[in-house]
C-alpha cells in the first residue's frame, strides 16, 4: 500500500487570506465609509444641539445696554466772508465745492454741550436686579436703559452704577424681581481648548451667539485696564460684545467680554478676543455691592518680568520669578526689608510665574493682608514678610559734561546736571541721563529712549559717565550689562549683550 503525502505550501496558503481580505475590503468599504460619515454627521448635529441648548438657556439673562453721556465740545464751523454758519453735512457743503464759491472755512471755539451715547451689552447675575458689564461702557454715564431679553426696559441712573476702573468692571442695579439669572462658574478651573460662547448685541444685533474655544489664559499688556488677566478666545466678539457674559458649555459665565486686537484704527483682528476673568469679577461685584468702591492690596514695588539672560545676570538657574528694579520709600515693601535688585521667588507659598500675575494677586487681597515672601538676594534665598497698604487707583548731580559715545551698546550719555534732573524730574536722583540712541543698535531694539536715566551698571551705583564708562568696561569683560534703568515714575531691568 503506498502512501501519499501531500505538503501544503504556506505561500499559496498566504496568498489566500490575502484575496479574501481584498476582497471583504472591497465590498465592506463603502458601507464602513457611509456609516463613519453618518457617526461624524451626527456627532456635529449633536454639538450644535449642546450649543442650542446652551444659548437658549443663557441668553435670558443677557441684556443690551445703552449709557448716556453729555459732554462739552469744541465746535468749529464753516463760515462765509459775510459770517453765516456754514453746516458741513448739508447739501450745501457739496455745492462748495462744486461752485468754488470765496466761502473761506473759519475755526471757531464755542462750547458745545452734546449726548453721547454708547451700546453695548450685560447681563444679569442675581435674581434681584443686578447687572455686570464694562466700566468702559457705564462708567461716568448720566442713565443707562438696560433692555431685557423680552423687550423689558429699565433706567438706571448714576446712582444706580458702582465702577472699578482698575479692571474695567461695572455692577448696574435695575429695580426688578424673579429675573433670569446666570450661575458664575470659577473661572481659574478654565482651560485652553475649552468650548466657550459669546452673548450679545454687535452692533445692535440683540442677543448674537458665537461659539469658539478658550485660546490662552492670563493676557495682559494691552492698556485696557491697570488690572489685566484676559481670557483670549476665537469666538466672535465684535462692537457691541462688549460687558456680555462668555459662557461655558454648562451655561455658567467664565468671563465678561471686553475687547477686541485691532491692528489698526477700529479694524478688529479675526479670532482675538478678549474677556475679563469671571473670579476676577466676583471679587469686585462683592465689594462693589457692599460700599460701592473696592480697595486692593499693595506692596509698593514696581515689577518685571525675567527671562533666561536675566536670571543667568541674577545667578539664578532658571528664569522663575520677578525682578524687583524700585521700592517705593516707606511702602510695605520697604517697611518688610524688600530691595531692589530682589528678585520674588515665591509669595504665600505659591511660586511667581510672572509680574503681571504676581501683580494681580497682591491686588486680590485686602489691605492689611500679611503675607510671606521668598526672594533671591546675593544668590541666596530669604524669607521676608509684608503686611499689605492699600492700593491707590490714582495711582548727586554733577555739572554737564560732553556726552560718551558707546559704539558697541549704541547710546551715549551725560552727566546728570540740576537743569537736565529738574526737566525729566529726577530732582534726588543720582546716575547718567541717556543722551542720543543709534537707530536699530542694541540699546534701540531694548526700547531705551533719550531722557531715560542710568542708575546702576550690574548693581553696581553709577553717579557720573566717569563711573558709567568704568563699569561698562568691567561689564564687557563679564560679556552682559545689567542696567537699572529710572523713567519718569517708573523702573525696570534691561540687560545689554557684548
Amino acid at each position: 500500500m503506498q502512501t501519499n503525502i501531500v505538503r501544503h505550501s504556506p505561500n499559496r496558503s498566504r496568498y489566500l487570506v490575502v484575496s479574501i481580505l481584498f476582497l471583504l475590503f472591497i465590498f465592506m468599504a463603502p458601507v464602513s465609509a457611509e456609516a463613519q460619515d453618518e457617526n461624524s454627521i451626527a456627532t456635529l448635529r449633536q454639538m450644535g444641539k449642546a450649543f442650542a441648548s446652551v444659548a437658549e438657556k443663557a441668553s435670558p439673562a443677557v441684556v443690551g445696554i445703552k449709557s448716556e453721556k453729555e459732554i462739552t465740545q469744541q465746535y468749529y464751523g464753516f463760515g462765509s466772508p459775510f459770517g453765516e454758519q456754514f453746516d458741513p453735512f448739508s447739501d450745501d457743503f457739496f455745492d462748495f465745492f462744486r461752485r468754488r464759491s470765496p466761502r473761506r472755512y473759519t475755526p471757531r471755539t464755542p462750547q458745545r454741550k452734546q449726548m453721547t451715547t454708547a451700546m453695548g451689552s450685560g447681563f444679569i447675575i442675581s435674581a434681584d436686579g443686578y447687572v455686570l458689564t464694562n466700566n468702559h461702557l457705564v462708567g461716568e454715564a448720566e442713565k443707562v436703559v438696560i433692555e431685557l431679553a423680552d423687550g423689558r426696559k429699565f433706567i438706571a441712573t448714576a446712582e444706580d452704577i458702582k465702577t472699578d476702573e482698575d479692571s474695567d468692571i461695572a455692577v448696574v442695579k435695575i429695580d426688578a424681581k424673579n429675573l433670569p439669572y446666570l450661575k458664575l462658574a470659577d473661572s481659574d478651573a478654565l482651560e485652553v481648548g475649552e468650548w466657550v460662547l459669546a452673548i450679545g448685541n454687535p452692533l445692535g444685533l440683540s442677543h448674537t451667539v458665537t461659539a469658539g474655544i478658550v485660546s490662552a489664559k492670563g493676557r495682559s499688556g494691552f492698556d485696557l485696564a491697570t488690572l489685566e488677566n484676559f481670557i483670549q478666545t476665537d469666538a466672535a466678539i465684535n462692537f457691541g460684545n462688549s460687558g456680555g457674559p462668555l459662557i461655558n458649555l454648562d451655561g455658567e459665565a467664565v468671563g465678561i467680554n471686553a475687547a477686541i486686537a485691532a491692528a489698526t484704527g477700529n479694524i478688529g483682528i479675526g479670532g482675538i478676543g478678549f474677556a475679563i476673568p469671571i473670579n476676577m469679577a466676583k471679587h469686585v461685584y462683592e465689594q462693589l455691592k457692599k460700599s460701592g468702591k473696592v480697595e486692593r492690596g499693595f506692596l509698593g514695588v514696581i515689577l518685571q518680568d525675567m527671562d533666561a539672560d536675566m536670571a543667568k545676570a541674577f545667578g539664578l538657574k532658571d528664569n522663575k520669578g520677578v525682578l524687583i528694579p524700585h521700592v517705593d520709600k516707606d511702602s510695605a515693601a520697604d517697611k518688610a526689608g524688600l530691595k531692589h535688585n530682589d528678585v520674588i521667588l515665591e509669595f504665600n507659598g505659591e511660586p511667581v510665574e510672572s509680574a503681571n500675575e504676581l501683580q494681580n494677586r497682591i491686588a486680590m487681597l485686602k489691605p492689611g493682608t500679611s503675607v510671606k515672601i521668598v526672594v533671591w538676594r546675593d544668590e541666596k534665598q530669604r524669607t521676608l514678610t509684608a503686611e499689605l497698604d492699600k492700593r491707590d487707583s490714582e495711582s548727586g548731580k554733577s555739572a554737564a559734561a560732553p556726552a560718551e559715545t558707546l559704539d558697541e551698546i549704541g547710546f551715549s550719555v551725560r552727566n546728570l546736571s540740576e537743569e537736565i534732573a529738574e526737566r525729566y524730574g529726577y530732582e534726588g536722583q543720582s546716575g547718567v541721563i541717556i543722551d542720543t540712541i543709534e537707530p536699530g543698535s542694541q540699546a534701540d531694539k531694548a526700547h531705551l529712549e533719550p531722557g531715560m536715566l542710568i542708575k546702576e551698571v550690574n548693581r553696581a551705583q553709577v553717579k557720573n559717565t566717569k563711573e558709567f564708562n568704568e563699569a561698562i568696561k568691567k561689564a564687557k569683560k563679564k560679556g552682559n550689562a545689567l542696567l537699572l534703568v529710572r523713567y519718569e515714575n517708573y523702573s525696570l531691568y534691561v540687560l545689554l549683550m557684548f
